[in-house]
């Protein structure tokens, strides 16, 4: 996502640096275009651990901070971004995500840029949703407790920017709702196309899969459902199809789920965009969460047919059965399966209906533009 963003601000001839808080429990390795392109910006990174410990967990109970923030608070860190700051005159200084939201006072005191906040969510929300899905009271009222701690921050933070910048039409309500007065303006996922050319010819049809990072707790709550909910129809040939499930930090309990010859737990893959172009049916089980799915947008781009959640598909402009199947209930799922694995017309249909829609609202260039005139307002 933000890879995509600096392409498209250095495809319009911007000069862009990027300050990179580096949490080892994010890491990934680098890809070769991702050394190409930070050939062509002012790249620095920060390492940190951000890894909570069993002590973390209970000592965060009777906190009134979110150590959901807090630890992504490195002295250090802040000491990097005010150097750079200061040696440097920037016209705009963009933080992406809640998570960074911790630096913007030092920064705001040491220099005179107008600062801009990138929201990729409502990071409460996630958390609220996630407590609706539980059934443990104790997991229900400890992650409605974070929710409130994290809802309590935003909304402390809403106002110490000079603009935002929101995915969605959703979150820019929310935001005004709980009282946000600076400008906010939609700038919705924008990808560089020409970086998303699908191969039919290496594609795998029928197959299903997903990818994404299960330390985040809704891909992990999403994928452990659809796993449980379809494990026998996939096992049994109530499916006829191959699973393939692949992204970062998948729990060794996982490979429970494999089924020989049915169900694959890959893990983490050299690269993403080949796995997807090796596979034809893409599913996004979200049952929590919230803002716009980056992997969703990059599925349309590569015209994969994809099966999602009405919340996995949030913010995105789609036509149910053309441009992406929606489902919510085990049958609706159980049902958009059956119809794509019988008819391979049909889901090439939806695939490059799904592009089309890409290229017309997604395209990084045009997306980048629009973030730009949000930059020239604050000038």
């Amino acid at each position: 996502m933000v890879c995509n963003t600096i392409r498209g601000l250095v495809n319009l001839g911007h000069e862009v640096s990027l300050v990179a808080l580096n949490a080892k429990k994010h890491r990934h390795q680098q890809e070769a275009e991702d050394d190409e392109l930070l050939s062509k910006i002012r790249y620095r990174s920060f390492d940190i651990d951000t890894s909570v410990s069993l002590f973390d967990g209970i000592r965060n109970i009777f906190s009134k901070s979110s150590s959901n923030i807090d630890r992504y608070y490195n002295a250090e860190f802040e000491k990097l971004l005010i150097r750079t700051v200061r040696n440097t005159t920037y016209d705009i200084i963009q933080f992406e995500g809640l998570f960074v939201a911790p630096y913007i006072d030092g920064v705001r005191r040491n220099c005179k840029s107008k600062l801009l906040y990138r929201a990729h969510n409502m990071e409460h929300q996630i958390w609220e949703r996630l407590a609706e899905q539980k059934g443990d009271p104790f997991k229900k009222l400890y992650l409605k407790q974070i929710a409130r701690r994290i809802k309590r921050y935003e909304i402390q933070q809403l106002n110490k920017f000079d603009a935002i910048a929101v995915f969605t039409g959703q979150d820019k309500s929310t935001m005004m709702l709980y009282g946000a007065v600076i400008p906010i303006e939609v700038v919705p996922v924008g990808v560089d196309l020409p970086h998303y050319l699908p191969d039919f010819s290496k594609t795998e049809f029928p197959s299903l899969f997903f990818l994404g990072s299960l330390d985040w707790m809704p891909n992990r709550e999403g994928i452990e459902w659809f796993l449980k909910t379809f494990h026998s129809d996939l096992e049994h040939d109530e499916l006829r199809v191959k699973f393939y499930v692949a992204g970062n930090d998948i729990p060794e309990q996982f490979d429970d789920y494999e089924v020989m010859g049915k169900i694959f737990i890959q893990g983490e893959v050299d690269n993403g965009l080949e796995f997807v172009n090796s596979k034809s049916i893409m599913i996004v089980p979200l049952l929590s969460g919230g803002g716009m799915r980056v992997k969703i947008v990059e599925g349309m781009a590569m015209q994969k047919c994809i099966i999602s959640t009405s919340l996995g598909a949030e913010g995105i402009n789609y036509k149910n059965g053309v441009n992406i199947l929606i489902a919510n209930t085990r049958d609706e799922f159980f049902k958009a399966i059956r119809r794509c694995v019988a008819d391979e017309d049909y889901c090439k249909a939806v695939g490059l209906n799904a592009r089309r829609l890409v290229e017309e609202q997604h395209d990084v260039n045009k997306v980048t533009n629009n973030l730009v005139s949000l930059y020239e307002s604050l000038l």
